[in-house]
């Protein structure tokens, strides 16, 4: 392949990528656009945008939302009219589809994985939505889960339990690409857990409780489905960070403790550290589970009572040091930082 086509090939995947994830638009690499339609007195390569964007095909089983299609295909008209007279149909055809479609609250964003699959997760349009920030992928979940893809034996027939799991990306692609044993996913608000179920049928798994074969542990506060099928038994937990037990937790045997984004709010972190405390004194086989936090790094006070808090309850912590491939698109200036416990 020439140059110039290997180059034109890498923007349409570029656009690819930003598109099935939902990134801003902003955030798209248009002037190289503007520029290689300049360069080039042919169509193809918006007709391939088009193919790997709107048309592809998880784009149309599992569509972002209407405002998103249609503010992105009008760009890409603005594109090509600002380069070439006559009008491209297929263009104001998909246009003309999508303005044709009534706008609904969720829609779907699709992450692609090294291994050719994908995570395709259900999200609120809205930021906020029945009163939380859990029915959308922050940042923090895709740095985690490029950093897991990356160190996967970490997670290879072992336990997992992730904390705060929000509607799933982190938990699903771990699921996809490192072969754990088991795989818990947990939070808390009933509208968050409806919605990760949801995610976790949408990628292909079925929930135990499904099968007839179902496993249930109760306490007052907390509920938990097991599935199990060929790969991973997974787990959806209601898991209330102020009454579950260390019992409780023991029992579940967990190789492995992650979490992205819980360290945002001083009002939880005391919680958080209560059963990151009971965790680091569970055992399994004799050993503390590895815990590993991600967060993104808004409020420098919030992170510092996060580790003020740790030392009072004598855990430690690390740095981990930055992986290197770069899997999904998110704002690469975050100051998103790993921290792995140390009991």
């Amino acid at each position: 392949m020439d140059p110039a086509a290997e180059e034109a090939r890498h923007l349409g995947l570029r656009f690819q990528r930003g598109f099935l994830a939902g990134r801003r638009l902003s955030a798209f690499p248009w002037a190289e656009l503007e520029k290689k339609l300049k360069s080039s007195s042919d169509a193809l390569l918006l007709l391939d945008i088009l193919q790997k964007t709107i048309l592809h095909p998880l784009c149309m089983k599992y569509p972002p939302s209407v405002k998103y299609r249609r503010c992105f295909i009008s760009e890409l008209i603005k594109k090509h009219e600002s380069i070439a007279t006559e009008p491209l149909d297929e263009l104001y055809d998909v246009l003309a589809d999508i303005l044709n479609k009534e706008e609904s609250t969720n829609c779907y964003k699709s992450y692609l994985l090294p291994t050719g699959d994908s995570v395709t997760l259900s999200e609120t349009v809205a930021i906020i939505s029945q009163g939380t920030t859990g029915l959308v992928t922050w940042d923090a979940a895709l740095y985690l889960a490029e950093w897991a893809i990356e160190n996967s034996a970490i997670f290879s027939n072992r336990i997992i339990l992730e904390l705060g799991s929000g509607i799933g990306l982190t938990g699903i692609a771990i699921c996809k690409t490192c072969n754990p044993k088991a795989y818990v996913f947990s939070d808390y608000h009933h509208c968050v857990l409806e919605q990760l179920r949801e995610n976790i049928h949408l990628n292909g798994f079925v929930l135990e409780s499904e099968t007839g074969n179902h496993t249930k542990m109760e306490s007052q506060n907390q509920r938990t489905e097991v599935m199990d099928l060929q790969g991973p038994k997974i787990t959806a937990a209601e898991l209330d960070w102020d009454s579950v037990t260390k019992e409780q937790l023991s029992q579940l045997q967990i190789d492995v403790v992650i979490a992205a984004d819980v360290v945002y709010d001083p009002q939880i972190t005391l919680s958080l550290i209560g059963v990151l405390q009971q965790l680091s004194a569970s055992k399994t086989a004799g050993n503390p589970p590895e815990i590993y936090i991600a967060f993104t790094i808004r409020n420098p006070d919030t992170y510092h009572l996060f580790q003020t808090e740790l030392g009072k309850v004598g855990i430690g912590w690390q740095v981990v040091p930055t992986h290197t491939k770069n899997l999904f698109l998110y704002d690469l200036h975050s100051n998103i930082t790993l921290l792995k416990l140390l009991a």
